[in-house]
Parts: structure tokens; sequence; C-alpha cells
């Protein structure tokens, strides 16, 4: 038994493969954020579009980790643009199809390291970074700040 680049199984892929066959099936792949969410995303997909809207719409950081948050950020973003404003993105997944998403939204995550993890190990490795970045701009001091002078002496 073959086993996909994120661990799913041939039967696995299949299944997946077949409700997606079965949903296109039923009607042309829908164009409208909410329809495809509606016709191809779940509870968790929906959830996470909501909360990267609310976060959005709070000017909050949004740490984005993995392929099917990256889902929701780029449907929240179909949504309101301003969304992606606000995303961070943590990591690239191993998923062809992540690669892909990222691209088309023309961001750039912060770590490549060839993960597959889940369970928001991405997002953990990543907002060390983040909290850095904001420490670096917040807590470094300036050239003026710090007496360094251009002049030569």
């Amino acid at each position: 038994m073959r086993r996909t680049r994120t661990g799913l199984d041939d039967g696995g892929l299949e299944r997946k493969r077949r409700l997606l066959a079965q949903a296109l099936e039923r009607r042309a792949a829908p164009q409208a954020p909410l329809d495809l969410l509606a016709e191809f995303g779940g509870y968790e997909i929906a959830m996470l579009a909501g909360a990267a809207l609310a976060g959005a719409a709070r000017q909050a950081l949004i740490l984005v980790d993995g392929f099917t948050v990256t889902v929701a950020a780029a449907l929240a973003a179909k949504l309101d643009p301003r969304v992606l404003d606000y995303c961070v993105f943590g990591h690239c997944s191993e998923e062809h199809a992540h690669r892909a998403l990222l691209r088309h939204l023309e961001v750039q995550p912060l770590l490549d390291l060839g993960m597959r993890l889940g369970e928001g190990s991405g997002a953990a490795l990543a907002l060390s970074v983040v909290r850095a970045a904001v420490a670096l701009f917040t807590e470094m001091a300036t050239f003026e700040g710090a007496g360094v002078s251009d002049k030569d002496a």
C-alpha cells in the first residue's frame, strides 16, 4: 500500500477523488467563494475562513498554517481581499497543491522545511520567527538611539 506525501493511503486518496468527482457531476465548479465552500468545503474550512475574516476585521495578525488553512484564507480573501494584508503564511507543506496555492496567492511562506506533520506544527515553528521579527522591530536600537554616527572620526 502506497502513501502520499501527507500520509494518505491509496484508498483514502481514491475516496477523496471520488467525492470531488461526484461534486463536479452535480454542477460545474462554482466560482463564487461561498458556493465553492458550500460544495467542496467542510465545517472546518468554513470556520477557518470566518476566523480569518474576523481577524482581518480586528486588524490582527493571522498566522496561516498548512494547506487547509491556506485554502480557508484564500476563500476569505475572495470575500474580502484585505484579509491577505494580515496573513503571515507560516510554512509551505509538502503537498503540491499547497505550493501551487501559495504561488496563486503570490505569497511567500516564512519556512519551507518539507514538513507534513499537521497539528499546527508549522505555525508553532513560524511563531518564533514572527516573535523574533517583532522584537527586532520594536526593541532594537536605531543608530541614532545607540549614538552611532556615520561621520568619520
